[in-house]
């Protein structure tokens, strides 16, 4: 006889809006045992040190993590001029100073050449992996870590405000496995001085927006999230979740009935008919993923479209 799994059979996005100084492994672990969920995982790492929107998957929504955690990121961020620290943020020693301050129209003449596909070394203090271990544990134990160079993608940046002459506010608009650390620290170095990140917030993820966002005090009415207890867990905090369906508003869906979807929650094909291809493909005669097969308001599948046949990749089971 199979184990029956602990806690709730919790399906759904949390989006939630992470507080500072809690890392995302411990914001995960909070908000799944506040739901007494089964399973938990989120989209998208956010540093300690960082605000703003962390989403969280539940249960079935946890199989549609990657085409969040693949979707346009929306960062503001401010960097402070003339002080490098070991981090690339406000929590390292400061390792390097300079007096040059960069004005406005400076700022503004280096940011065309920090859009489009972008050659970036991520921060030593990072979780990206060299040899198996993660480069900021290597970082701490003071060894010499090089990162290796990749392209990511940059939409878009632009400056927000000039706080001071030692502060700017940017926001970014990037794609995956983007540090804002690294930008900050390479605009630097294009402007002929040093920087670090003083202060960074996530406001979008995905389809995953700030007005989306929900805090923890929100749903327990604690400021302290630190000192939450079994008596929090007694309320119903599912009125607070996001549909699975809302991971996928950015890819193509299709209405399908009830013996297509019998058929693809049994792995098989379901055959569509051209009125329904056609508002899929648009012209487009190559095979489509991912999309969104849903009966009714329950997303069954997300599936590709092969010809006029749609073939399951994650069925979602409820």
């Amino acid at each position: 006889m199979a184990r029956r799994k602990r806690g709730n059979p919790v399906h759904g996005w949390l989006v939630l809006d992470k507080p500072y100084d809690l890392g995302s492994t411990e914001a995960v672990s909070k908000s799944k045992w506040l739901f007494e969920a089964q399973k938990a995982g989120h989209a998208g790492t956010l540093d300690p040190l960082a605000t703003g929107i962390l989403p969280i998957a539940f249960g079935e929504a946890t199989k549609t993590v990657t085409y969040v955690q693949d979707g346009l990121k929306t960062y503001r961020f401010t960097a402070r001029w003339g002080v490098a620290t070991a981090t690339d943020d406000a929590e390292g020693e400061v390792v390097a100073e300079s007096d040059v301050r960069p004005t406005r129209e400076d700022i503004e003449g280096v940011l065309g050449d920090f859009t489009g596909i972008v050659t970036q070394r991520p921060p030593a203090f990072s979780a990206i992996k060299i040899d198996g271990q993660r480069a900021y544990d290597l970082a701490r134990e003071g060894e010499k870590v090089e990162v290796p160079e990749r392209e990511v993608r940059i939409e878009d940046l632009r400056l927000v405000e000039m706080l001071s002459d030692d502060e700017a506010v940017l926001e970014a608009v990037t794609g995956k496995g983007t540090y804002v650390r690294a930008l900050v620290r390479d605009l630097a170095q294009a402007l002929g001085t040093v920087a670090h990140v003083s202060a960074l917030r996530r406001t979008a993820v995905g389809p995953f927006t700030e007005e989306m966002a929900v805090r923890f005090e929100d749903m327990t009415g604690r400021p302290d999230t630190e000192r939450l207890g079994p008596e929090d867990r007694e309320g119903d905090y599912t009125s607070f979740l996001t549909g699975i369906d809302a991971a996928m508003a950015e890819f193509p869906s299709v209405s399908i009935d009830r013996p297509a979807a019998s058929r693809l929650q049994h792995g098989n094909d379901a055959i569509l008919s051209i009125a329904e291809v056609a508002p899929l493909r648009q012209g487009n005669p190559e095979d489509i993923e991912p999309v969104l097969a849903v009966e009714g308001e329950t997303p069954v599948a997300v599936c590709r479209l092969e010809g006029m046949k749609l073939r399951p990749v994650k069925v979602f089971n409820f």
